[in-house]
């Protein structure tokens, strides 16, 4: 449905935004499957210290508890989307669940 003002999908409306024009959010990456995992999983390394901020700023110190619940939606994202994902994107969540429980572990002990 397009309305004067813009597009309406799903209950929201989607405007062009002139002021974004020629920014960097045009050069951030189409959101799927793939790049949300890797995001939250770059929260992860950030909690744990292990990345930087998205700043480029240097890493932060370890924050365990937000590492684990950023582990944890991750787990919660692995369970509520089993049989609905393609080999590639089932392949990604494991593979990045088992780096970031391993780096927890490390600094756990």
């Amino acid at each position: 449905m397009t309305t004067e003002e813009g597009k309406t999908e799903r209950g929201f409306t989607l405007r062009d935004d002139p002021a974004r024009s020629g920014t960097a959010a045009e050069s951030l990456p189409h959101i799927d499957f793939s790049t949300f995992v890797l995001s939250i999983a770059s929260s992860g390394l950030y909690h744990m210290g292990l990345a930087p901020d998205p700043s480029g700023q240097s890493a932060s110190e370890p924050n365990l508890p937000l590492a684990r619940q950023t582990i944890e939606t991750l787990e919660m994202l692995e369970e509520k989307t089993r049989g609905n994902l393609d080999a590639d994107e089932a392949k990604l969540i494991q593979t990045v669940l088992y780096e970031l429980r391993m780096d927890f572990v490390k600094l756990e002990r």
